[in-house]
């Protein structure tokens, strides 16, 4: 039977089942999700716990052992089952069917598994997680781009903290999607938070690089048109030891936005049309260095920018001849719209 990640917590006061099964491709969301299965079974008596990692070279028959003997130091117990690569091959798939066949009694089956693809979902093993009579198949899904405002306020709510739209934007634009660093970010902000509340300046202090130079900073002086503010920046981040990748993520990430924007704006949609249409939506306070920065280039300027970033992407990863850091600082000099080379 399916189970919403919504009716999980409702489910769990009563008796729990023989088996759970968690899918996704989330790991915050999903590690959530059986923790909150894990403690309703210790609530409930269920006071051992036997881990099986089934990785390639995993022993199945220990799972049928598992199942077939008795508890040694309590009367219920959870095996907790984790197949990370979602692939039992055969004899795990025959381990699972016959387990699912005849679970042990005060036994609770804890499967965590990746999204199940296409494919996957049509095999026996699998059809018989999903909708076995006496399974639980929890399905998590991941957070969409438009979706994560409205996750960390949520975050934030359950923390004690109440934040302004401009401070939720800023985190989801800090975060990228990462719903972990998301959360982490969150227990920084309930140390720095006055009277709960939360503003764009308390994350600018907390949501950033632990560096004297933090990475957006740098972006914030690009666009701004500060070149020489920005290479200072940049060899600042190189003395604290921040990767080459982290600053070209950042950068491409910036770039990527910019010629979004210029090429809608080439197309006559207005620029505060645009910001509000992208994904996530430009907040108020970042518009106006955005505005600044497109009146330096066109779109077609701005994507062989990006190209730039891929060739210095090559560079790291030693597929191309070149030095990074000069590459780096040589973008960052045309993203200020400065045509000269380092």
């Amino acid at each position: 039977m399916k189970l919403s990640p919504a009716q999980l917590g409702k489910h769990l006061q009563g008796a729990l089942a023989p088996v759970y099964v968690v899918s996704g491709d989330e790991p915050l969301l999903c590690q959530e999700a059986a923790d909150v299965i894990r403690e309703a079974a210790r609530v409930q008596g269920y006071g051992e716990r036997q881990v099986f990692n089934a990785d390639n070279a995993f022993d199945w028959n220990l799972l049928i052992e598992a199942g077939a003997s008795l508890s040694l130091f309590a009367e219920r117990r959870v095996l907790d089952l984790r197949i990370p690569n979602g692939k039992p091959g055969d004899k795990g798939a025959a381990a699972l069917l016959e387990y699912l066949a005849r679970p042990a009694e005060d036994t609770v089956l804890l499967v965590s598994l990746p999204k199940l693809d296409g494919s996957t979902q049509k095999t026996k093993w699998a059809k018989a997680l999903i909708d076995g009579p006496q399974v639980q198949f929890v399905q998590i899904w991941p957070i969409e781009a438009a979706q994560l405002p409205q996750w960390i306020r949520q975050r934030l709510s359950q923390a004690g903290l109440a934040a302004d739209q401009e401070a939720i934007e800023l985190i989801a634009a800090r975060v990228e999607g990462n719903l972990l660093a998301a959360a982490q970010e969150i227990e920084k902000l309930k140390l720095l938070a006055e009277a709960g509340q939360i503003t764009a300046e308390t994350v600018q202090a907390a949501v950033a690089d632990s560096a004297r130079f933090d990475v957006f900073g740098l972006i914030d002086a690009t666009l701004n048109g500060e070149a020489a503010h920005a290479l200072r920046m940049l060899e600042g981040l190189r003395g604290e030891g921040v990767e080459t990748p982290v600053i070209l993520w950042a950068l491409a990430r910036e770039l990527r936005l910019l010629a979004n924007l210029a090429y809608q704006y080439a197309q006559g949609i207005p620029l505060e049309r645009a910001f509000s249409q992208a994904r996530p939506p430009v907040w108020d306070k970042r518009r106006p260095l955005l505005s600044k920065a497109l009146q330096r280039h066109g779109a077609a300027r701005w994507n062989q920018l990006l190209l730039d970033a891929q060739q210095i992407d090559a560079q790291i990863k030693g597929q191309a001849a070149g030095d990074p850091w000069r590459s780096l600082a040589s973008l960052c000099l045309q993203l200020c719209g400065q045509r000269i080379g380092v």
